[in-house]
């Protein structure tokens, strides 16, 4: 048997920051629970979110088997509700389902420690190895696509090769990755990548069956991701209706119809969202609701 099905979600409402596009300097009015601005926890109304999502993906069908995550906090937290009411023991924290920054001159943040992270989340695994880092100063949108790709395609495979043999996966990640991976397991770049083909709502849920049970060979041997190699990341043929691993087709885009508030924050691509240091670029700024949102680097628009 091979995995046969992956569950895609999304963290909920969190608290915001504002990052200074001229210095890179990231701060929040709310403090982090691991004190790194940009890895802000849920807010009461994600918390509310998370617990709604977790009484729907504990009626799945296909049952949840394998969970993987962000390691930024807000994911891990999203998932946490479902996690104990499923039972998992073991959650694999994924530096390749990170959070997506534009390139910049400077460093974006990185998330907490494994150590710390399972401080907070007992069942966030100390043992599990990340496939990828993300560049800290960045990535294009083709890159982020790039990496979702190959993060995936070492997921995927690994899962196949797994003694358990598990047929379910459920990842929890941001905006970008969410439509970003729907895009490379169905195969499908479109030409304006400001369409909006895959729903990313905060603690939206989509549902992806593979197509074939065989990964391409080429896939299989595809070479490891190396550091030393400064972010280069390996290449995945998916583009041309290919897919990751052989493809895989969307059954269920960005569900929220089991949230209480329904379709709520979504995002689409915008631009690369690159930094600069001009001093055109705007400052920080206050969004919707009173929150203040990440300031827009040039061609990008604010995730929440």
């Amino acid at each position: 048997m091979v995995l046969k099905v992956i569950y895609v979600t999304r963290h909920g409402f969190r608290s915001n920051w504002v990052v200074d596009p001229q210095t890179g300097n990231y701060s929040a009015s709310i403090r982090s629970p691991t004190n790194i601005p940009s890895d802000p926890a849920l807010a009461a109304y994600g918390e509310e979110q998370a617990r709604e999502l977790a009484d729907y993906i504990l009626k799945l069908d296909p049952p949840v088997e394998r969970v993987y995550s962000s390691p930024f906090y807000r994911c891990i937290q999203t998932l946490a509700p479902a996690v104990e009411s499923l039972g998992i023991t073991e959650v694999r924290g994924e530096n390749g389902l990170g959070e997506w920054y534009g390139t910049a001159r400077f460093d974006h943040p990185s998330p907490a420690s494994s150590k710390l992270l399972n401080e907070f989340f007992p069942t966030y695994s100390l043992t599990y190895q990340p496939i990828i880092i993300p560049s800290t100063n960045g990535e294009t949108i083709d890159e982020l696509h790039d990496r979702m790709a190959y993060t995936l395609s070492r997921i995927i495979t690994e899962l196949d090769a797994e003694p358990g043999q598990p047929k379910t996966l459920l990842l929890n990640t941001h905006a970008a990755p969410v439509i970003a991976i729907g895009r490379v397991l169905m195969g499908r770049m479109p030409d304006d990548l400001r369409e909006d083909d895959f729903n990313a709502y905060t603690c939206s849920f989509s549902k992806f069956v593979r197509r074939h049970e065989t990964t391409p060979d080429c896939e299989r041997d595809i070479e490891v991701w190396d550091a030393e190699k400064k972010g280069k990341i390996p290449k995945i043929d998916w583009r041309d209706g290919k897919g990751v691993s052989g493809g895989w087709d969307c059954e269920i885009n960005g569900d929220c119809s089991f949230l209480k508030g329904g379709e709520e924050r979504g995002w689409h691509f915008s631009g690369d969202e690159a930094f600069d240091t001009s001093s055109s670029l705007p400052a920080p700024f206050e969004g919707k609701d009173g929150c203040i949102e990440n300031s827009r680097p040039r061609g990008g628009s604010s995730r929440l």
